[in-house]
Order: C-alpha cells, then sequence, then structure tokens
C-alpha cells in the first residue's frame, strides 16, 4: 500500500465521462480513485434510481456526488431488510484479500474498509490498466468466494454497479482517506480507526 503523492493537474491524462446501468462514471488513465460498491440486496430496489432521476438536470460530477452521498449514509445507517454478508469476518477477510493481491502491480492501493454492507476502496490504476477492469476484477473473484462460503450459485453477491470519484488535489486525497479510515468509527462499529481489523487502517492484517 502507499501513500505517493497526487499528481499535478498538468500531468493527469484525459478522461471521458460515460453512464452505465444508472450511475455516471469517469474513466482516465494514471488518476487516483476513490470506489465504493455494495452488496445485492442493500437498498431497497428503485431507491438508487429514483433519487438520480430526481438530479438528472445537474451536471454530471454533481449529481454523481450528490446520490453518493445519499447512498453512503443510507448503507451506513443499515437497512433492517437489507443484505449485510460483510459482517462475516470470513467473507471480509476474502474481499480484504482481493484488495490486496495485485497491489504495486495492477494499482498502488491508498487505502481500503469493508463495512457490513458495502466497500470502499482508494486506489490509482498502473499505467496499462483501467479503474473499471479492476473493479469487475475485485467484484468477480470476492464475489465467487463469497458465495462458496455461503453455499450458493447463481445468485449475484454485489450489486452490479458502482460509485466512483476521481481525486483531485493533495487536500481531497488526504480527505479521503480520513473518510475511509474513520468510516466504521462514524459508524458505530469501533471507538478508533485501528480497532476495526477489515481495514487499511487496521494495526493488523485481517483475517482471511
Amino acid at each position: 500500500m502507499t501513500n505517493a503523492p497526487f499528481p499535478a493537474p498538468a500531468t493527469r491524462p484525459g478522461g471521458r465521462w460515460y453512464r452505465w446501468r444508472a450511475l455516471p462514471h469517469f474513466e482516465a488513465e494514471g488518476l487516483a480513485q476513490a470506489v465504493t460498491f455494495r452488496l445485492q440486496g442493500s437498498l431497497p430496489p428503485g431507491l438508487v434510481e429514483a433519487w438520480d432521476a430526481q438530479l438528472s438536470q445537474h451536471p454530471p460530477a454533481m449529481r454523481q456526488r450528490v446520490l453518493q452521498r445519499r447512498v453512503e449514509l443510507y448503507l451506513d445507517a443499515g437497512d433492517p431488510t437489507g443484505e449485510t454478508w460483510l459482517a462475516r469476518p470470513d467473507i471480509a477477510g476474502k474481499v480484504c484479500g482481493a484488495f490486496r493481491f495485485f497491489d504495486r502491480v495492477r494499482y498502488d492501493l491508498h487505502a481500503w474498509v469493508v463495512m457490513s454492507n458495502h466497500a470502499h476502496v482508494f486506489f490509482t490504476p498502473k499505467p496499462g490498466f483501467l479503474m473499471s477492469d479492476i473493479v469487475r476484477s475485485w467484484k468477480s473473484f470476492s464475489g465467487k468466494e463469497a458465495n462458496r462460503i455461503l453455499g450458493r450459485q447463481g445468485v449475484p453477491f454485489w450489486h452490479r454497479d458502482y460509485f466512483d470519484r476521481y481525486i483531485r488535489d493533495d487536500e481531497h486525497f488526504a480527505r479521503v482517506m480520513d473518510y475511509i479510515a474513520n468510516n466504521p468509527v462514524k459508524a458505530g462499529l469501533c471507538a478508533r480507526a485501528e480497532e476495526w481489523p477489515w481495514s487499511s487502517a487496521a494495526t493488523t492484517d485481517p483475517p482471511q
């Protein structure tokens, strides 16, 4: 894992906005990205689509930011009817392992945390690797491992889409690092960030 400085604006390659499913995404080589993805069944059906429709007149970046914030607040509060498979240590450990497996090979991993129904990952893709491919690989591997543990077949583990937000500057970089480390604290799951075992802030490696 690395805390390499964020590249200066003049050195950042161009990128593009696009929509896949309900959410906007920004793809660019070499940009630090904060990504959030959640379990299938962690939110009521149609909720994200309804919120997205309310924000349809906003520019893509603002639309993405507001929508992501609404979803994260809802997930942190916890839906009593939603899935929480990531609360299982054996499954959370598999997800952490997937994040770390290609660190410094396909990407530089800056921070991550696994909550009960979603995960945050902060990383910079290496040259030749795309954010979308990296996220797809994490979700595919960890989803298959989780379903194997749960004794399920043919059932989606992760929701098909995800949020991504590229990092604007060093201050933004620091804010994201702090947010990810303290997400379990703000959700009332621990008193200090280093006490949460399924996080880059933990003082010991997460159980596998």
